[in-house]
């Protein structure tokens, strides 16, 4: 903050500051005790009708009323600092598309609108990477359009804290109606530590294919969906990991897209009762074993922000968060 003479705070920024990085201070309560002040980082995604709307790079929208509004500056990007392999958002956002590809698919301008028949939010939203080609307003029209027409929820993936990403867009998004449903980490880690952890890989078995048995782990039931198997098939050097198990069901998975020097790590899991015996750390070593033979160098991989239990192996293994990445659903009235 800026403190002039005696202690008193300054605004020093105004609505043409719109788009740059800003840390606020701002009331948050008034008592007779006196008031309570928070403060906020971020961009600043719009200044209307006396309403600050700034964006985290967590992807959290904070609104702020003009009036309490105590002092603000613009402030440079955050440095950064990371650990592993360097990253850029758009290298990174195109190995993370290419792992996890959809069944149908059409260009919006530099936007992707995405659909397989609803399996995961990911394979069935409008990757919104680059220009739409016209209007923000009407480029959301088209894609809530283009969902409807295959009996689908609309939804937009949007990314924050990393430069390049869509602080803005992620505003434009809440302002017209969208609600962010779910966010998640993309991190990443070199790859090399991970293949060279101390976990037995001999009891994982690897295949170039899917089964009904490893589907079985990943979604609860026999269904086999030819969406599903679409999606899980799709990248272009794909890896199935498998622990054996009880009643013909592994009791632990793991898939891999190897992508030129990245390896991209998904759907890892455990059965629960096989679960604290090392057996996902087995999976990822052997998948990364594989990718390192293969030229792969650096990894990555998402992880939703509420899943503590993954998200603390993730650090154990070396992973630092990279950026987020959320999806927004269109609110119908």
């Amino acid at each position: 903050m800026e403190i002039i003479g005696a202690g008193r705070l300054e605004v020093r920024i105004t609505s043409a500051d719109v788009g740059k990085r800003v840390s606020v201070r701002y009331v948050t309560e008034s008592t007779e005790a006196g008031e309570r002040f928070t403060d906020a980082v971020g961009v600043l995604a719009s200044w209307d009708a006396g309403v600050l709307l700034i964006t985290r790079k967590s992807g959290e929208s904070v609104r702020i009323a003009e009036p309490k509004l105590v002092a603000g500056k613009v402030v440079p990007a955050a440095p950064a600092r990371r650990r592993g392999p360097a990253a850029t958002f758009p290298e990174l956002a195109r190995a993370t598309a290419r792992a996890w590809q959809p069944v149908e698919s059409e260009p919006l301008g530099g936007w992707t609108l995405r659909a397989a028949g609803g399996f995961t939010r990911r394979a069935n939203s409008a990757l919104a990477f680059g220009d739409p080609g016209r209007p923000v307003d009407e480029a959301l029209a088209w894609v809530r359009a283009w969902y409807a027409d295959r009996k689908l929820p609309a939804y937009v993936q949007a990314a924050t804290g990393a430069e390049g990403t869509q602080e803005l867009l992620c505003a434009a998004l809440d302002r017209h109606g969208w609600r962010r449903e779910v966010s998640a980490e993309v991190r990443i880690a070199a790859l090399a530590p991970i293949g060279d952890l101390d976990a037995d890989a001999s009891v994982v078995r690897l295949s170039r294919t899917v089964n009904g048995p490893w589907l079985r782990r990943y979604r609860g039931s026999a269904e086999e969906d030819p969406a599903v198997r679409s999606v899980l098939a799709s990248g272009p050097s794909v890896w199935f990991a498998s622990v054996a198990g009880t009643g013909g069901v592994p009791a632990a998975i793991g898939r891999c897209v190897v992508d030129g020097r990245w390896a991209g790590f998904m759907a890892v899991e455990v059965a629960p009762d096989e679960r604290r015996r090392g057996l996902a750390t087995a999976v990822m070593t052997a998948l990364a074993r594989q990718a390192l033979d293969e030229g792969a160098s650096a990894a990555w991989l998402q992880v939703e922000t509420d899943n503590d239990g993954a998200r603390a192996l993730y650090d154990r293994m070396g992973f630092a968060l990279h950026h987020h990445y959320h999806h927004y659903r269109w609110a119908e009235a």
